[in-house]
C-alpha cells in the first residue's frame, strides 16, 4: 500500500508520468515511445505499417505505433501517441527480433514478418495495401515462411501477386 501512495504522490508532483493503470516513467527521462509500444501491451513486437516505414518499404511516416500481440486487439494512447495493437494467432506469433535503437531493446517484425502481417490484416479488412510498396530488399522465401504460419490459401495469392506487381 505504501509504494501504491508513493507513485501516486509522485505521479501527481510530475515525477512520474502513467502509462496505464500500474506502468509508470520518469518525468524527466521517459523511455522512447518504441520502448512504451513493446512494454504498454505484453506480449507485443512492432510491426505492419509502422515496421514497414520503419524498414522504407513504404514511403510515408507513421504517426500510430502499430504492434502485432498474441492478446486481444487494443488501441492505447500513452504520452500523447496512438498505439495500435493486433491479435496475431498464437502460431503467427513470432518473425520478430530484438532490435538496438536508439539505446533501447526494441521488439520489431522482419521486414517479411511485417509485410505478412500487413497483408493478411488487409485481406481480413478487405483494405488495399499501399500501392507505393517497395519490395525490392524482400526475401521471398522469408516471406512464405511468414505466410505459412497464418494457414489462410487467401494470402498466399495476394502476396504472389505483390511479388509479380499486381495490385488489387
Amino acid at each position: 500500500m505504501a509504494a501504491r501512495f508513493l507513485v501516486h504522490r509522485y505521479a501527481k508532483r510530475g515525477v512520474l508520468v502513467k502509462l496505464r493503470n500500474g506502468l509508470y516513467s520518469l518525468a524527466d527521462h521517459p523511455p522512447s515511445e518504441l520502448a512504451v509500444a513493446n512494454r504498454l501491451y505484453e506480449p507485443s513486437y512492432l510491426s505492419f505499417e509502422w515496421a514497414l516505414s520503419y524498414y522504407h518499404l513504404i514511403p510515408e511516416t507513421t504517426y500510430v505505433i502499430t504492434s502485432a500481440t498474441s492478446r486481444p486487439t487494443r488501441v492505447l494512447t500513452a504520452l500523447d501517441k496512438t498505439f495500435e495493437y493486433h491479435r496475431v494467432k498464437a502460431s503467427a506469433f513470432t518473425g520478430y527480433e530484438p532490435v538496438k535503437v536508439g539505446g533501447e531493446t526494441v521488439l520489431i517484425a522482419t521486414p517479411e514478418k511485417a509485410l505478412v502481417d500487413s497483408v493478411y490484416f488487409s485481406d481480413l479488412r478487405r483494405r488495399l495495401l499501399n500501392d507505393r510498396l517497395d519490395l525490392r530488399a524482400v526475401n521471398w522465401r522469408r516471406v512464405e515462411a511468414c505466410a505459412r504460419l497464418f494457414e489462410r490459401p487467401s494470402l498466399h495469392e495476394r502476396l504472389r501477386r505483390l511479388r509479380m506487381g499486381r495490385r488489387e
